[in-house]
């Protein structure tokens, strides 16, 4: 009897996920989206890395991607409106928006939109996600541009938050050195695994925050096959620049913020040279439940 093939299933098939416009790849610019348990930085390290970046002489374009619109405000001094902010005013009539509606002009020159999120509980954020590349590809604004950073909402891995994995090339998980963080960026690794066998989005790395030491995030790493390639302590200079809506190089301090200062440059650089790609193997909830701490 003939053989018959197996078709591949289409990303989202048999769920709810979004599924990308293939007319809405990113495939001027270095993408990376940036993911990790709520609350650990990640919006802190995604605009001190956009600065970095442009401090290296690359045009970078900063997406947040959480209803709370604070991705940016590091860069802007500003709670910036959303794109689904703008597009109400306009009916969703997306033709009648300018690109100055809704990018902003933040720290050295970066570019910042924040796509926001539907009403609680009324739409998928990954609508959201692809209406903003949507908006940006339509006033091309993304054909002058080198670096793409998507900041991401905590750790939900549903279709509609894992949707900027489908543009980026490279995934990079911020954590710290404790259970919950760890426990978060498992499940995370998992989602980033399932959208890689339909894009080319692959890990790129850990990024260690807040955290004094990373024997524990460094010991998980060596049990699934992750790398660290970057680490940030917990210092009370980085929190301040919070405070004062300023990226760290802004700031002046102390010598540790100097060598965290360098290490977003070292990390930036790093990462346009060009990551290899991670094919790690997240463990099962109760695996990693085991796995971490100590008796």
């Amino acid at each position: 009897m003939p053989q018959t093939l197996k078709r591949r299933p289409v990303d989202g098939e048999g769920s709810v996920q979004v599924q990308m416009d293939p007319r809405l790849k990113i495939d001027t610019a270095k993408v990376f989206a940036v993911y990790g348990k709520g609350g650990i930085g990640k919006s802190t390290t995604s605009s001190n890395l956009s600065a970095a970046f442009s401090l290296m002489g690359k045009r970078v374009l900063q997406i947040g991607c959480d209803p709370k619109h604070d991705s940016t405000f590091t860069l802007t001094k500003k709670l910036v409106p959303t794109v689904i902010d703008v597009l109400e005013t306009v009916d969703f009539h997306s033709e009648e928006l300018r690109p100055e509606d809704y990018v902003y002009e933040g720290f050295n020159g970066v570019r910042c939109v924040e796509a926001g999120g539907p009403p609680a509980g009324t739409g998928c954020g990954g609508y959201v996600v692809g209406q903003t590349v949507k908006l940006l590809k339509e006033h091309h604004l993304l054909e002058d541009t080198d670096v793409v950073i998507f900041d991401v909402l905590g750790d939900v891995v549903c279709g509609g938050f894992a949707a900027p994995l489908q543009h980026a090339e490279r995934a990079l998980v911020v954590t710290a050195n404790d259970f919950d963080s760890i426990f978060a960026m498992n499940r995370i690794v998992a989602a980033i695994k399932a959208k890689s066998k339909n894009y080319e989005v692959r890990l790129g790395g850990v990024i260690a925050n807040r955290s004094a030491g990373t024997d524990e995030i460094d010991r998980f790493n060596a049990a699934i096959g992750l790398n660290r390639i970057a680490h940030f302590p917990d210092l009370d200079e980085i929190r301040r620049s919070r405070l004062k809506k300023s990226v760290v190089f802004e700031m002046e301090g102390s010598p540790a913020l100097e060598a965290a200062k360098a290490e977003y440059m070292r990390l930036a650089a790093s990462l346009w040279v060009g990551t290899t790609p991670i094919d790690a193997m997240p463990m099962k909830d109760r695996e990693i439940f085991d796995f971490l701490g100590f008796d």
